[in-house]
Protein backbone atom coordinates (compact mmCIF):
# COMPACT_ATOMS: atom_id res chain seq x y z
CA UNK A 1 0.00 0.00 0.00
CA UNK A 2 1.41 3.43 -1.07
CA UNK A 3 1.80 5.97 1.44
CA UNK A 4 -0.75 8.97 1.96
CA UNK A 5 1.90 11.63 0.35
CA UNK A 6 3.11 9.13 -2.36
CA UNK A 7 2.29 10.41 -5.85
CA UNK A 8 1.08 7.32 -7.84
CA UNK A 9 3.04 6.48 -10.91
CA UNK A 10 -0.58 6.69 -12.67
CA UNK A 11 -3.82 8.30 -12.67
CA UNK A 12 -7.01 6.65 -13.01
CA UNK A 13 -9.21 9.05 -14.87
CA UNK A 14 -12.82 9.60 -16.23
CA UNK A 15 -13.75 11.59 -19.19
CA UNK A 16 -17.32 12.64 -19.65
CA UNK A 17 -18.40 14.19 -23.19
CA UNK A 18 -21.47 15.69 -23.50
CA UNK A 19 -22.14 14.95 -27.54
CA UNK A 20 -25.90 16.21 -27.70
CA UNK A 21 -29.08 17.24 -25.14
CA UNK A 22 -29.15 14.10 -23.08
CA UNK A 23 -25.94 11.84 -24.51
CA UNK A 24 -23.12 11.35 -22.80
CA UNK A 25 -20.59 9.37 -23.74
CA UNK A 26 -17.47 8.31 -21.06
CA UNK A 27 -14.22 6.97 -21.12
CA UNK A 28 -11.95 5.45 -18.12
CA UNK A 29 -8.68 5.48 -19.03
CA UNK A 30 -4.95 5.36 -17.11
CA UNK A 31 -2.91 8.32 -17.20
CA UNK A 32 0.98 8.75 -16.69
CA UNK A 33 1.24 10.76 -13.27
CA UNK A 34 1.73 14.85 -14.18
CA UNK A 35 -0.87 14.66 -17.32
CA UNK A 36 -3.38 17.60 -17.78
CA UNK A 37 -7.05 18.12 -18.62
CA UNK A 38 -6.39 18.43 -22.15
CA UNK A 39 -4.24 15.51 -22.13
CA UNK A 40 -6.93 13.68 -21.40
CA UNK A 41 -9.68 15.02 -23.87
CA UNK A 42 -7.03 14.19 -26.51
CA UNK A 43 -6.96 10.39 -25.30
CA UNK A 44 -10.60 10.26 -25.08
CA UNK A 45 -10.68 11.77 -28.78
CA UNK A 46 -12.24 14.72 -28.10
CA UNK A 47 -11.62 17.76 -30.56
CA UNK A 48 -10.41 19.50 -28.09
CA UNK A 49 -10.62 23.18 -30.06
CA UNK A 50 -14.68 22.44 -30.78
CA UNK A 51 -15.36 22.56 -26.91
CA UNK A 52 -17.49 25.19 -25.16
CA UNK A 53 -16.23 24.77 -21.66
CA UNK A 54 -14.50 21.76 -19.56
CA UNK A 55 -14.14 20.97 -15.65
CA UNK A 56 -13.21 18.68 -13.39
CA UNK A 57 -16.50 16.89 -10.73
CA UNK A 58 -18.73 20.03 -12.41
CA UNK A 59 -16.22 22.72 -11.68
CA UNK A 60 -14.39 24.56 -14.57
CA UNK A 61 -10.93 24.09 -14.87
CA UNK A 62 -8.32 25.16 -17.51
CA UNK A 63 -6.90 23.07 -19.73
CA UNK A 64 -3.77 23.16 -18.40
CA UNK A 65 -4.91 21.94 -15.10
CA UNK A 66 -2.49 18.83 -13.75
CA UNK A 67 -5.15 15.63 -13.06
CA UNK A 68 -5.36 13.69 -10.28
CA UNK A 69 -6.32 9.92 -9.53
CA UNK A 70 -9.87 9.76 -9.19
CA UNK A 71 -10.98 12.63 -11.09
CA UNK A 72 -13.62 13.11 -13.77
CA UNK A 73 -13.18 15.78 -16.79
CA UNK A 74 -16.47 16.66 -18.17
CA UNK A 75 -16.93 18.91 -21.12
CA UNK A 76 -19.81 21.17 -21.05
CA UNK A 77 -22.32 22.16 -24.01
CA UNK A 78 -23.07 26.27 -24.11
CA UNK A 79 -26.91 26.69 -22.94
CA UNK A 80 -28.81 27.40 -25.64
CA UNK A 81 -31.67 29.52 -23.27
CA UNK A 82 -31.07 31.53 -20.30
CA UNK A 83 -32.71 29.35 -17.34
CA UNK A 84 -34.17 32.51 -16.14
CA UNK A 85 -36.02 33.57 -19.72
CA UNK A 86 -37.09 29.80 -19.60
CA UNK A 87 -38.73 29.32 -16.61
CA UNK A 88 -40.66 32.96 -17.24
CA UNK A 89 -41.14 31.68 -20.63
CA UNK A 90 -43.19 28.43 -18.97
CA UNK A 91 -45.04 30.24 -16.29
CA UNK A 92 -46.61 32.57 -19.00
CA UNK A 93 -47.56 29.64 -21.12
CA UNK A 94 -48.76 27.72 -17.79
CA UNK A 95 -50.58 30.64 -16.75
CA UNK A 96 -50.72 32.48 -13.13
CA UNK A 97 -52.78 29.80 -11.48
CA UNK A 98 -51.32 26.28 -12.41
CA UNK A 99 -47.68 26.84 -11.73
CA UNK A 100 -45.09 28.79 -8.86
CA UNK A 101 -46.61 29.66 -5.58
CA UNK A 102 -50.03 30.29 -6.92
CA UNK A 103 -50.79 27.06 -7.31
CA UNK A 104 -53.58 25.56 -5.27
CA UNK A 105 -52.09 22.70 -3.40
CA UNK A 106 -54.90 20.32 -1.47
CA UNK A 107 -54.64 20.17 2.34
CA UNK A 108 -53.51 17.32 4.03
CA UNK A 109 -56.24 15.74 6.20
CA UNK A 110 -55.25 14.60 9.59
Amino acid sequence: MADAGQVPQRLRVTVAVCTEPGAVREWCGDMPAGAQLVDALRLAGCDVTALDSVGIWGKAAPLTQVLRDGDRVETYRALRVDPKVARRERFVSQGARSAGLFVRKPVPKR
